[in-house]
């Protein structure tokens, strides 16, 4: 397969009579594009705004990420979910850079949405901070949802990844200042020169656990707690047919447009045929029975042998339960004879103190860190905020609470909070895009 991204740098955003992009600045006519959010009926309420880094703006709680994109040949960017069934990985696309859509609830949030800062200390905890976002707040008439801890969130997420969509058009017919290009060769019959090379799969777990349909992850359109461990092309992967979930505390979330741009999977593509032999990704899933976890497992090991892995690098979207999944992949692995990276954040309490992962095993000797979901942190009021903070406490967001006998209220009077990292909107990024370092005392 072979993928090209046209990529056009977002310098500016700003709202005006029409859609379009012109020497790095994005404009957006804000009515037309809040009169096709309002075409699902679903939506209630809706506005959009412009967040840009440095921007005394505080977000909450954001539901989703994507980045606006337009395929020339006119298929949908998320082939199953927003468009008909078609092959992703493959044909030229146009992407706008440096730019997201966030989707935010404008009253009600839970267990699986997070907070964005643009500037102050706050920024530093997420990737989203330093881009430049149009962002989508608006509310459902979805009221069964309103005071569940687990939210679907159907109807704000289509809108953005509909609105991304929306947006990639003022693109389409524009040359693009430099492409990417993402050619991987079948998997077999490779040179020489390849084949000598330790041959190194990536395997992702996306968020899968909930038995009820609409929570988790999507494959084209499926739903993942449906699949069993398979192989895909990176190209498809970074192509728009996998789509994130509303389930999982969210530091650990990958969002869409986490999965659009997975820089693991481009830090692999880059060494192929210089250090490594990239064979591709096994796409796995994430289970709630011990019996579902082990058989994953053993699936992954059985792929990865068979396709002569020498080496596996293994991320995890998730913690808690999940760390089951991904250290009986580990293992299953290693024992397979695949020598293994695993990639995680992990819970280790407030103090830090505590066992990393649920679950651990000795054979799991090569784990990258991407820091402690539990950490504390303390961030002054912000001037604006774009959603409504007070659902970081009352809504049962994975890092926030309503009151602590020590601690007191997440949400101040004065605006300021205290939270876990558990609550910065996917803040650990296992993807590949953690600023986060290890030090030692």
């Amino acid at each position: 397969m072979r993928l090209e991204i046209g990529n056009f740098y977002v310098k500016d955003i700003k709202f005006g009579d029409k859609l379009s992009f012109d020497d790095g600045v994005l404009t957006i006519n804000k009515e037309k594009a809040l009169d096709f959010i309002r075409e699902d009926e679903r939506i209630t309420e809706a506005d959009l705004y412009i967040a840009k880094p440095g921007d005394k703006i505080r977000m909450c709680p954001v539901k989703e990420a994507i980045e606006p994109r337009v395929r020339l040949d006119g298929r949908g960017l998320f082939p199953g979910y927003t468009s008909e069934l078609a092959k992703a990985g493959d044909g030229v696309l146009h992407a706008l850079k440096n730019c997201s859509v966030l989707v935010v609830g404008k009253h009600w949030g839970g267990f699986q949405d997070g907070l964005i800062d643009m500037s102050g200390e706050g920024q530093k905890y997420t990737y989203f901070g330093y881009l430049n976002n149009i962002v989508l707040v608006a509310d459902t008439n979805e009221d069964f949802e309103k005071h569940e801890q687990q939210k679907k969130n159907d109807a704000l997420r289509r809108a953005g990844h509909k609105l991304a969509e929306f947006i990639g058009q003022c693109v389409k017919e524009l040359a693009p200042e430099d492409t990417e290009v993402y050619d991987l060769e079948a998997m077999i019959k490779r040179s020489p020169e390849i084949e000598k090379l330790p041959s190194v799969v990536y395997v992702m777990q996306p968020q899968s656990q909930m038995e009820n349909l609409g929570y988790n992850d999507l494959a084209y359109g499926w739903d993942m707690n449906r699949m069993l461990p398979t192989v895909m092309h990176p190209n498809e992967v970074l192509d728009g047919a996998i789509v994130s979930g509303s389930f999982m505390p969210v530091s650990s979330k990958w969002s869409t447009y986490d999965f659009q741009n997975t820089p693991n999977i481009k830090a692999l593509y880059r060494e192929h045929g210089k250090t490594i032999n990239f064979l591709g990704v096994i796409m796995s899933n994430l289970n709630v029975a011990l019996d579902q976890k082990e058989r994953a497992a053993l699936y992954v090991a059985q792929i990865a042998k068979t396709l002569g892995a020498d080496g596996a690098v293994v991320a995890e979207e998730g913690y808690g339960n999940p760390d089951a999944d991904f250290v009986g992949c580990l293992v299953a692995l290693e024992d397979a004879g695949v020598k293994t990276i695993g990639v995680t954040n992990e819970c280790t309490g407030r103090n830090g103190t505590s066992q990393p992962l649920v679950t651990l095993d000795e054979k799991c000797d090569a784990i990258v860190s991407c820091g402690n979901v539990s950490e504390l942190i303390e961030l002054p009021p912000m001037e604006t905020v774009l959603g409504e903070l007070q659902s970081l406490a009352r809504d049962g967001l994975s890092g926030g609470w309503a009151g602590d006998e020590i601690l007191g209220p997440s949400v101040r009077e004065d605006g300021s909070v205290i939270m876990e990292n558990n609550s910065m909107f996917c803040g650990d990024q296992v993807v590949g895009w953690s600023p986060k370092t290890m030090k030692e005392f």
